[in-house]
């Protein structure tokens, strides 16, 4: 036989294999209502997926020919079946070491419902520990519209020390917790935060970002962690809790004393291990004030941007940038209980050299922007960058924008970049509207121009502090333009239809790192990240889109959360160690 004829053959022969690998089926789902968000086909009923990629999307006839004798056969039982929900702005890795020590109220009803938990939790928690609110929450979340006092929070308490964080404006520290950190009526207040005293001089409890919020996460980091192994057991708990509304990817944009590499061993390891049940691309966020560049500088020297593995697939565990905190001179908190914090006029000198250096290095960023006047100096900055080092298409964006311009708008997308956006107006459009006015909540964020504009859009949550963790409120937001204090405050303009919210959740925040040519869409060729969801996200009125879970959850092809009908397909979640955890007994988000 000649050569030639025998790699005809041979090609041949692989081709036939080839069609025939593409024919076979590892999981299928079948009747189900599709939501592919493919605009070429927009609904199917059932979906093939060998190993880790889609490969049909189709009629139930169509997708079976796919099934083998090995073939996983899922029955919808007729529900929606959604891509995989990607939030763009979660602070997981700093989350889950703390998950299984905190009293979630998230979503919690009334007042008094959260202050039975907190009594509760306060009696079984041992010496030694602390039990802890840490955000996620609003007093408009509640049938009372009131947050707990101070009174309330000691009776509850007890001799339990108890740190109560509401959002990223204040904490409360309960009489035995003012004893336990050693505050007295000497204790000096840290620069941009309020130790609230009486009219003795004694400190209350009460602990004021003024605006900055360093006096709040500084106080809780004195708070004690867990045991390794209980971080770990933590860690994964939250992750479970994520896949349990849909959620399959994260971007996770670091936080105050997240320190790299030291409190990156857990997810390390549960990345090496295989573990994770997310995908986590993540950021580094500079902790030391006026030597930020110093961190940016030794993590350069530490990683290699261009040269990580981003298809260790199912995790996707690598860096992917700096941020979102890039100077502490840049920090525009978004305490809306108090005036709009002035950034230094030193801010742009230190910005310039970080972000720089990033550019020069090929490193991605993004970065905390709050207000538009800050953008507008911020973008001064990177235009300058640009300027003297082409950004080249670097993934950059900013995160959060609710006050951006429509003139600053343009000046982005001219620079490539990029806008995620939060549902933190959810939890407070209140305190917004009662400094800011209506008028400027209408378009706090201005999506809609954002969309018109084609600006790339991510949607996230920031939880697990400043809002909660579920991203059903934020796409319950997009869509009907409330709180969850339940007042409508957005434009009805800038309200979107409920497809164009999902997008962003999904397609949208995999296009701010250029990740949206393989996920976000139920579609061939595409990864299997998806969710069958407990409602049909459609047709379900408005006011239960925020109480939408997932009942079974697919990353890479495997199912990695499920419960009722669905709970077969996946391994047992264990129980939260230590035994006294609040998980144990309240699970993570609320219904009731």
């Amino acid at each position: 036989m000649k050569k030639s004829t025998f790699n005809i053959l041979l090609l041949i022969s692989l081709f036939s294999v080839s069609l025939s690998a593409q024919k076979k089926a590892t999981l299928i789902i079948t009747n189900a209502k599709v939501i592919t968000l493919n605009d070429a086909t927009p609904q199917a009923e059932a979906i093939a997926i060998n190993g880790d990629k889609i490969v049909a999307v189709g009629t139930t006839a169509q997708v079976l020919q796919y099934k083998t004798a090995k073939s996983t056969v899922i029955d919808a039982k007729g529900k929606t079946v959604i891509p995989g929900l990607y939030d763009s702005h979660l602070h997981v890795i700093r989350g889950g070491r703390f998950y299984n020590t905190e009293l979630r109220w998230d979503g919690v009803k009334t007042l008094s419902r959260a202050l039975q938990m907190l009594k509760e939790q306060a009696q079984r928690t041992p010496e030694g520990q602390w039990v802890r609110v840490v955000g996620g929450w609003t007093e408009y979340q509640f049938a009372e519209k009131r947050g707990p006092t101070l009174e309330e929070i000691n009776d509850a308490t007890g001799n339990t020390p108890a740190f109560i964080l509401h959002l990223y404006g204040e904490a409360y520290l309960n009489k035995a917790g003012i004893k336990k950190l050693g505050i007295t009526e000497e204790t000096p207040n840290p620069n941009g935060g309020l130790i609230q005293k009486d009219q003795y001089g004694q400190p209350t409890g009460l602990l004021v970002a003024e605006p900055n919020a360093f006096i709040l996460y500084s106080t809780l980091a004195k708070l004690p962690e867990l045991s390794t192994s209980e971080k770990i057991n933590s860690t994964k708990l939250f992750m479970t809790e994520l896949n349990s509304l849909g959620v399959t990817s994260v971007m996770d944009a670091g936080g105050g004393f997240q320190n790299f590499p030291d409190d990156y061993a857990i997810t390390d390891s549960l990345s090496k291990l295989k573990q994770l049940t997310i995908r986590l691309p993540y950021y580094l966020f500079a902790q030391k004030p006026g030597k930020e560049l110093e961190d940016y500088q030794r993590w350069i020297g530490m990683v290699d941007i261009e040269a990580q593995d981003h298809d260790d697939r199912p995790t996707e565990y690598y860096v992917q940038g700096g941020g979102e905190n890039l100077v502490a001179a840049a920090g525009d908190f978004e305490n809306f209980t108090k005036p709009r914090p002035e950034l230094v006029a030193s801010m742009e000198t230190q910005l310039k050299a970080v972000i720089g250096t990033l550019v020069k290095n090929h490193w991605p960023f993004r970065l905390h922007a709050t207000y538009n006047e800050s953008i507008s100096r911020f973008l001064n900055v990177i235009e300058e960058v640009n300027k003297e080092t082409p950004l080249n298409g670097l993934a950059w964006f900013f995160d959060h924008a609710e006050t951006v311009s429509d003139e600053n708008l343009v000046r982005i997308k001219a620079l490539g970049g990029g806008i995620a956006i939060q549902h933190r107006m959810a939890y407070q459009a209140e305190t917004f509207i009662s400094r800011y006015g209506k008028k400027a909540a209408l378009n706090a964020p201005p999506i809609r121009k954002m969309i018109d504009m084609g600006l790339k859009i991510g949607g996230g949550t920031d939880g697990t502090r400043v809002a909660s963790f579920n991203p059903w409120i934020g796409l319950y937001w997009l869509v009907t333009g409330k709180s969850v204090g339940g007042i409508e405050f957005a434009d009805k303009k800038n309200q979107l239809d409920r497809i164009k919210a999902l997008k962003i959740y999904t397609q949208g925040s995999a296009s701010l790192i250029n990740q949206d040519k393989d996920r976000g869409t139920i579609k061939s060729g595409y990864l299997a990240d998806l969710v069958i969801l407990s409602e049909d996200y459609l047709t379900i009125d408005a006011e239960k889109i925020k109480d939408i879970k997932s009942n079974l959850t697919i990353l890479d092809g495997k199912a990695v959360y499920g419960n009722g009908d669905f709970l077969k397909f996946v391994p047992v979640v264990p129980r939260a160690i230590p035994e006294w955890s609040p998980i144990n007994f309240y699970g993570g988000y609320q219904t009731k």
